[in-house]
């Protein structure tokens, strides 16, 4: 297979350098020199059903178009400032950094047209980065001045507090005003997934058509006649969130406030349906499942367990009502990641029916093919940001890059947790723990941080560290869970997944005593996985530890507990989740 082609540019900073043309998809080719300023507005020659969409090629914007196609209507790319202004109505879903991102506008000239734009109150909706860049400047490697359009400064979340940054999941809307687009949303939770917000003030209120409460309450949305733009990701919220979109692209449309919902009032708990995707003794892409990883039949053919096909199964937790599906791939990437086109479209077909975030994790690293032709792992992740997913999960490559950091006390930058989270955001790098326990008897028979277990161990040990695995769990490293998890948050991961090898096929619950020393030691959520064998299990992780989601994958392939089943436990025991 051919390799794909890449633009790089020596600018490490600017989303520029990452611009690919894949043949796939359009993208926005004429950025670059663009220094036309002198903008006439026409009559837009484009019927109802066309949506302008300014990408401007970061993230994961497959998934706005994919909501705005599955609602009936097409999509116009603006490839020059002149088609912002010839829009009927624009979306712009930013994703990434701040700076980068008014980099691109005003080398372009995009931030003038979308001034113009915005300022003759033409339809306008603008989504998480896109409401950001509106104010006057952000904090964010800044400071960094915005478009200026409404008064304030975006800030990050104060984490001091005991609140968890980023702030991801799906958290309820406090609905100030007539917003048009987001009648009824106050009793819903939508996905948010963000570092820095903006702040309200008396400048800024006539704007504010909601807030949300995350520490302290920040603007979730804003709106002035036809222009709006919300924090929160509606392409990733569900029903919700499509309701939201189609509310803005057509304004007629009503939702129907479903009867009996509980209201929703704060950050719910995620529960999140894994797939571990890896190619059967066929060469077909199947979803399996293992104990302590060991995913193959103990029968005769030993053949790899096939528990269905990914797409299907994705869409299926969808509709269960999964907050999130994590996809792994287990034996894909590991000679040529790009090269993995049957992964690369399971997530290109999941994100056209499946509106929850997507995480996609295997091997993402830098590696250089049988050509001798070297890829980033910014160039790799970039991929499979353009196929769906919304975040990165990176699990071997991030023990050998905290090993590194911790041996000599450097961030070089160079690491494909670094080079990710400083171009797509914290929030969207997830790094995976997989950790087995190594019982002591004293915790002063090792320098590494070790806890008080529940379960005594085979000679009665007390005591136990978590020692972290690579290359799935197959080879131990002289680094425990806790000094991992830390080292990573310094690094830039904006999440961890946190496996336990010992629990994991087990059905016995979590492993609450690593989780609990995880979750106490950083201030980023954490995911609690492996182990989940009953709904009570979901409720003792919550209640016993500060874990922002729990993930399972076996009861739910195997039909043991549906996800609606856990809900309605979590539910009863006080816990919010999102109905």
């Amino acid at each position: 297979m051919e390799a794909p082609s890449f633009a790089y540019s020596a600018s490490s900073s600017s989303l520029l350098s990452l611009r690919k043309t894949p043949l796939s998809s359009p993208r926005l080719s004429c950025f670059g020199n663009t220094k036309h300023r002198n903008f006439s507005v026409r009559a837009s020659s484009s019927g109802d059903s066309v949506v302008t969409l300014l990408d401007y090629g970061a993230g994961n914007v497959r998934s706005v178009r994919n909501a705005i196609r599955f609602l009936g209507f097409e999509i116009k790319d603006v490839q020059t400032p002149q088609d912002i202004l010839n829009a009927s109505r624009l979306v712009f879903p930013g994703v990434g950094a701040f700076a980068a991102a008014m980099e691109v506008l005003s080398k372009t000239g995009m931030d003038e047209a979308l001034c113009s734009y915005i300022e003759k109150d033409r339809p306008f909706l603008g989504i998480c980065l896109g409401l950001q860049l509106l104010f006057e400047s952000s904090e964010e490697n800044g400071p960094v001045k915005g478009l200026g359009l409404i008064p304030g400064t975006v800030g990050r979340f104060d984490s001091s507090n005991g609140f968890r940054v980023p702030h991801i999941g799906w958290n309820a809307l406090q609905i100030t005003k007539d917003s048009g687009i987001l009648d009824d949303v106050g009793n819903h939770h939508v996905y948010f997934v963000h570092s820095y917000r903006a702040m309200p003030s008396d400048d800024n209120s006539e704007w504010i058509s909601s807030k949300c409460d995350y520490g302290d309450k920040f603007i979730a949305s804003i709106r002035r006649g036809n222009v709006h733009a919300v924090q929160f990701h509606p392409e990733k919220s569900g029903d919700v969130g499509l309701s939201i979109l189609r509310r803005f692209l057509n304004p007629k449309s009503n939702m129907t406030k479903k009867p009996g919902e509980v209201k929703a009032s704060k950050l719910a708990k995620r529960v999140i349906a894994c797939l571990d995707v890896r190619a059967n003794d066929k060469g077909d892409l199947v979803v399996t499942k293992g104990d302590q990883y060991d995913v193959r039949e103990h029968t005769n053919e030993n053949e790899v367990r096939n528990l269905g096909k990914p797409v299907d199964l994705a869409g299926q937790y969808y509709k269960d009502g999964a907050d999130e599906v994590s996809f792994l791939n287990i034996t894909g990437f590991r000679d040529f990641p790009l090269g993995d086109l049957p992964m690369l479209q399971v997530l290109r077909y999941t994100s056209e029916n499946v509106f929850v975030p997507l995480t996609v994790g295997g091997g993402i690293r830098d590696f250089t093919d049988s050509t001798g032709r070297y890829y980033s792992s910014l160039e790799v992740a970039s991929e499979y940001f353009r196929s769906g997913a919304d975040k990165i999960s990176i699990g071997s490559d991030a023990v050998y890059a905290a090993e590194e950091y911790l041996r000599t006390g450097v961030k070089t930058g160079k690491t494909s947790l670094e080079q990710i989270s400083r171009v797509y955001g914290n929030q969207a790098v997830v790094v995976s723990i997989d950790p087995r326990r190594v019982y002591v008897k004293d915790p002063n028979d090792v320098q590494l941080k070790t806890v008080r277990v529940s379960n005594l161990g085979p000679n009665g040990e007390e005591y136990a560290w978590y020692q972290c695995t690579v290359n799935g769990g197959r080879e131990g490293r002289p680094i425990g869970a806790y000094e991992l998890a830390k080292a990573v948050e310094e690094l830039g991961a904006g999440e961890i997944l946190l496996n336990c090898i010992d629990c994991d096929g087990q059905g016995k619950g979590f492993d609450v005593d690593l989780i609990k020393l995880i979750s106490d030691a950083v201030s980023i959520p954490v995911i609690a996985s492996s182990g989940a064998g009953a709904p009570a299990h979901f409720s003792e992780v919550f209640n016993k530890t500060n874990a922002s989601a729990a993930l399972a994958a076996g009861i739910f392939h195997r039909k043991e507990v549906p996800i609606q089943s856990v809900k309605e436990h979590l539910l009863k025991e006080g816990i919010e989740v999102r109905i």
